[in-house]
């Protein structure tokens, strides 16, 4: 399989960035359509190479490897003109090229390869080095988000420098290759800079339960997205405190990562599920789905040695890939997509080596096989392995990111290896975020940093055991705060261990309208509370069994029963017990698009989906009006070229090929007054869908206008609409209102989204009139005789 991807970006791609695999091209940054923010990880420096380096060596490539090092030293230049995001470049380019020359230096050593290899992959890590330092230059020491390899960040012609904020996890994901950039050059700067922006975000932290934000303003500290999680914007922030004490043996990040971990199991673990919460008032999850980056948790929990909570999310985890083959980028809280991309993400295959290596059950190669099994099956094709678009339908996405090569078979590859045919000892390296391998030898170059340590409060704050208490720690320490237990110490002669905890999270709930009928002989108190009935039956042993046939039986630990009623009052009691679950998550609110222009008059109303950026439409009376024009590109994301026609309009945009925010951008920036934005998946219609909610792209304060999402039937219907009709206007809004006689609505004219009357609503939002309408209006007059007739408040 790696032979597959590597030999065909080498073939079709290289030098480019990275392979085409549907296309069979590589793609060049500026030579194909802009992706907006996926782009800036391209440079223009054989990114997928570099990222490959030390996975070629773990592979046993060494011909390969030395043969790469040579183009990586003859051919890749870093002084681009190039906009790139630091992040993304630290952890795949300077990390690929610290990787590359660790194994290098190793191979050199050996005696048999590589003699005429004198440090040049470390030489072009110290030039990328200092190329990223200027991204740096801020009140806070947070770095920027982007910047120029040629001319840096603040320079006239650097074409960035303006951004006010970024994630906390591109902030918080420097220590390692910084340090040990430093450590192998013995030029501190980098290390210290990396470890200055690390006690920002320790600062910055909310004190009372030492949780943080998504994303941190760069200048003032002040955070800008306060959702706490695991997953995107967070994930690698958390990782890196834990790496980097193995890495350095600095007790400063094992202080501050213990410190989050325990407000992380008590506001965020709600096992199997990891929800994100609010940061100041975490006793509330804030959202009811999860994004597929926090499949990494696992394996970190694996590296702190707490083993239950890591089998119980991963099991979860599994599950959602064996409903969906892959993992889709997010999913609810009840396993359904959420957004349907799967762009061969590695965590859950990293996740999956970890808990193999702490347990040793076989059950975890299993779990590796699936997943190979749905690469080959699901994602190889003639050039490479495509990236999945739709988890739903299995259609590809051209794209094959370099982290597919770094991580994704190097974790399968150790995961299903023996120990002996490894070329080096792989217990001797740490992996970075990307999966390059560091030497844990790196610690012992550099004592710990005495002005960075974690504050600690005097001995007489000591708790009832002696224990000293740290900054952000108000409890005392847990046995294994310091320690990595092992199973066979924790666990001894019970092999069965991580079977017991995966046996409960075997059976995900099914979706949609389920029913329950009881034994009988069993009788339960009847309370206003539905808690407390549950709560018995769990004591009684009994488990819910989703049935083919949509019915949901009791069943005991050992065996199911025969099933009887026990009587009309029990079962109207169970009816509500287990009433249908909303298709709303909570706090998700719809939106509603009204086409009101002749000859709809308002009874055309599509449900919309709602974005996490630009204008909040709840708080917009009257919502949003506006003429619809379909953006040239469709897509958006390159410049358009029908800008006077979106000026002063509402524009009908295609989702795919860059981010959302990305679009948003070029269309405000042309005047466009919203966006409709329109899903690329065929076929999907709301009525069959969770309400999707659009995310930006951490720095969306620039976007002002409103933004809604519509699926592709609801979408289509526009579409119809304007390709029949000179003039479509709509209003975007949280409201439905009823058109009367040339008079401003009143607030009885106005109907609430979610207040319509259940066959209303139907009828509205799930698209049950669109196709009466259209009919009616392909039978109508031309638009221009087209006269309307007063409506009365019956209407």
């Amino acid at each position: 399989m790696f032979d597959h991807a590597y030999g065909s970006y080498m073939k079709y791609a290289y030098p480019a960035d990275e392979l085409m695999p549907l296309s069979c091209r590589g793609r060049v940054r500026g030579l194909e359509p802009s992706r907006g923010d996926i782009d800036d990880a391209l440079g223009k420096f054989s990114l997928t190479l570099i990222d490959t380096l030390d996975t070629l060596v773990v592979l046993n490539k060494l011909d390969e490897f030395e043969d790469a090092v040579r183009k990586v030293v003859l051919d890749v230049r870093l002084d681009n003109d190039v906009v790139v995001s630091v992040f993304e470049t630290n952890i795949r380019v300077l990390g690929g090229l610290l990787g590359g020359h660790i194994m290098a230096d190793m191979l050199k050593v050996q005696g048999e390869r590589l003699q005429w290899y004198k440090d040049e992959l470390l030489h072009l890590a110290r030039d990328l080095g200092y190329r990223l330092l200027p991204a740096f230059n801020t009140t806070s020491g947070l770095p920027y988000p982007r910047v120029n390899l040629r001319y840096g960040v603040l320079s006239p012609n650097s074409r960035t420098g303006t951004e006010l904020d970024t994630c906390t996890a591109c902030a918080g994901t420097m220590i390692l290759e910084f340090a040990a950039l430093s450590r192998l050059t013995q030029e501190t700067v980098f290390e210290d800079t990396a470890r200055r922006a690390l006690d920002v975000l320790w600062e910055k932290r909310q004190k009372g339960n030492n949780l943080v934000g998504t994303v941190i303003n760069i200048h003032n500290g002040d955070w800008v997205r306060r959702d706490s999680g695991v997953g995107a914007g967070i994930d690698s922030y958390y990782e890196y405190l834990m790496k980097a004490y193995i890495l350095l043996g600095d007790d400063t990040y094992l202080d501050r990562f213990n410190a989050h971990y325990v407000a992380i199991m008590k506001y965020i673990s709600q096992p199997p599920l990891l929800l994100n919460v609010h940061m100041h008032n975490p006793t509330v999850s804030i959202r009811s789905w999860m994004d597929s980056l926090l499949a990494f948790f696992p394996g970190l929990q694996v590296l702190r040695g707490d083993l239950k909570p890591a089998i119980e999310t991963h099991e979860m985890l599994y599950q959602v890939t064996k409903q969906h083959k892959f993992l889709p980028e997010a999913f609810t809280s009840d396993f359904a997509v959420y957004w349907a991309q799967h762009p061969l993400r590695p965590e859950f295959a990293e996740s999956t080596y970890f808990l193999y290596k702490a347990t040793r059950d076989p059950y975890y190669l299993h779990v590796g096989k699936s997943i190979v099994e749905s690469l080959n099956r699901h994602a190889r094709v003639e050039c490479g392995f495509a990236a999945v678009q739709d988890v739903r339908t299995g259609r590809h996405e051209d794209r094959m990111d370099s982290f597919f090569l770094a991580e994704m078979f190097k974790y399968l590859y150790l995961l299903f290896t023996e120990k002996r045919d490894l070329p080096l000892d792989i217990d001797d390296y740490i992996f970075t975020t990307e999966a390059h391998l560091l030497p844990l030898s790196l610690s012992t170059t550099r004592p710990p940093c005495p002005r960075n340590a974690t504050v600690r409060r005097p001995w007489a704050q000591q708790g009832s055991r002696g224990t000293m208490l740290h900054e952000g720690l108000a409890e005392e320490e847990e046995i294994f705060t310091r320690s990595c237990p092992s199973a066979q110490t924790l666990f001894p002669n019970n092999p069965t261990f991580p079977y017991t905890i995966r046996d409960s999270h075997k059976h995900l709930p099914s979706l949609g309208t389920e029913r329950l009928t009881l034994f009988s002989g069993i009788e339960l108190p009847l309370h206003d509370t539905r808690a407390e009935p549950l709560e018995i039956l769990k004591h009684l042993g009994l488990t819910l069994i989703p049935l083919s046939d949509g019915d949901v039986h009791m069943a005991g630990a050992q065996h199911k029963h025969e099933v009887s009623p026990v009587g009309v009052f029990t079962l109207k009691f169970i009816a509500e017990l287990v009433s249908p679950p909303s298709k709303e998550p909570p706090g998700l609110s719809p939106l509603a698009v009204q086409v009101i222009s002749p000859p709809f008059l308002g009874r055309m109303v599509l449900t919309a989906g709602p974005a996490q950026f630009g204008m909040d439409l709840t708080k917009e009376e009257h919502g949003v009006k506006g003429s619809l024009v379909q953006s040239e590109p469709y897509q958006a994301c390159s410049t358009i070229a029908n800008w006077e026609e979106v000026q002063g309009k509402i524009a009908l945009a295609q989702r795919g090929g860059c981010m959302f925010a990305a679009k948003a951008r070029n269309l405000q920036g042309v005047g466009a007054s919203g966006v409709i934005f329109i899903d690329d998946v065929e076929g999907s219609r709301s009525e069959d869908m969770v309400p999707f909610q659009m995310a930006g792209d951490g720095s969306t304060d620039d976007i002002v206008i409103p933004l809604v999402f519509l699926f592709w039937k609801e979408g289509q219907t526009l579409l119809d609409a304007l390709a029949h009709h000179r003039n479509v206007e709509v209003v975007l809004g949280a409201k439905l209102f009823l058109l009367g006689e040339d008079k401003e609505e009143s607030p009885a004219s106005q109907k609430d989204a979610s207040e319509l009357p259940h066959v209303e609503q139907e009828r509205c939002f799930r698209g049950g009139w669109d196709q009466a309408v259209m009919e009616e209006a392909s039978l109508s007059a031309p638009d221009d005789s087209w006269q309307p007739v007063p409506a009365t408040q019956e209407h």
